[in-house]
């Protein structure tokens, strides 16, 4: 699998397609039973678990901020348990760091604890820190029967190989990434992997276009709002793998989404569809 320091392009067309939620049927889970109860258990909030994790996964999996980056549904739920439950200590200063770091990952984070004046601040962000490492240890431990790939994503992923070159962009944890798409044989459908240790989906996308992609034969795959603000940052288009309609979203990538892509037909009026069905099915 090839980086950013040794990717080589190979064709014209480039398709960048998210993991969690898009590729992998690993979000749900992993929201449910690793994410949220990390949070209540590092920040003690067992007095309010039930209400918590509800909006915990409402704000993660069921709303139009779904897929949003780790830290940031970290800094949004504390914010309102802050307001609703019990004080948070430091709260101000995760929505800060959240709102100028320029990455929003563990390295950057682990970097910029030490840059904080000790108090209530710092000790936020180290236990955001603990948090996300308890995080990807919990998500190891998740039974395998719950990790796999959607239906119709392993031949979706055949069907974009075949004729473009393929980027796996996601804001998840890379050994966790790595691990799934080995199991199920889907790393070859992939030439390079940018996860939450590069930085943003946008970034990522950012960087890909520097190999000399055009914008209009380049395609972001994924379930998420994140995925589409994505995409539109950087002026490509964008493909949803609807939730709860993932085999659907990922036949009619093969069936006419690739096509569109290569004969310059994806824009203009079927983009606008696209999009409208994504934010439709939120509603």
């Amino acid at each position: 699998m090839s980086s950013l320091n040794t990717f080589v392009k190979r064709r014209d067309l480039l398709v960048c397609v998210d993991s969690d939620g898009c590729a992998m049927d690993t979000m749900n889970c992993k929201h449910i039973y690793s994410f949220g109860p990390c949070m209540v258990e590092e920040w003690g909030l067992g007095e309010w678990r039930a209400q918590i994790l509800k909006r915990w996964n409402e704000i993660n999996l069921y709303q139009v901020t779904r897929g949003i980056n780790r830290f940031k549904g970290l800094a949004m739920a504390l914010t309102e348990i802050n307001e609703k439950y019990t004080r948070i200590p430091g709260i101000d200063t995760l929505n800060e760091w959240c709102a100028t770091t320029h990455a929003l990952s563990m390295p950057a984070l682990r970097e910029a604890i030490p840059t904080y004046s000790e108090g209530e601040g710092r000790e936020c962000l180290s236990k955001a820190l603990a948090w996300s490492q308890a995080v990807n240890e919990s998500i190891n431990r998740l039974p395998e029967e719950l990790k796999v790939p959607f239906e119709g994503a392993k031949e979706g992923l055949e069907a974009a190989h075949a004729v473009c070159d393929v980027a796996i962009v996601s804001s998840a944890n890379r050994e966790a990434v790595v691990e799934e798409w080995e199991k199920f044989g889907l790393i070859p459908l992939a030439d390079i992997m940018l996860t939450q240790d590069i930085g943003s989906k946008a970034y990522c996308i950012g960087e890909m276009l520097k190999f000399g992609y055009d914008k209009t034969r380049t395609l972001m795959v994924g379930d998420a709002m994140g995925d589409l603000d994505a995409a539109r940052q950087n002026g490509v288009y964008y493909f949803p793998i609807l939730p709860g309609r993932e085999a659907e979203s990922w036949q009619e990538l093969v069936d006419e989404g690739l096509e569109r892509l290569g004969n310059s037909t994806f824009g203009g009026e079927y983009q606008d569809k696209k999009i409208k069905e994504f934010m439709d099915n939120f509603k």
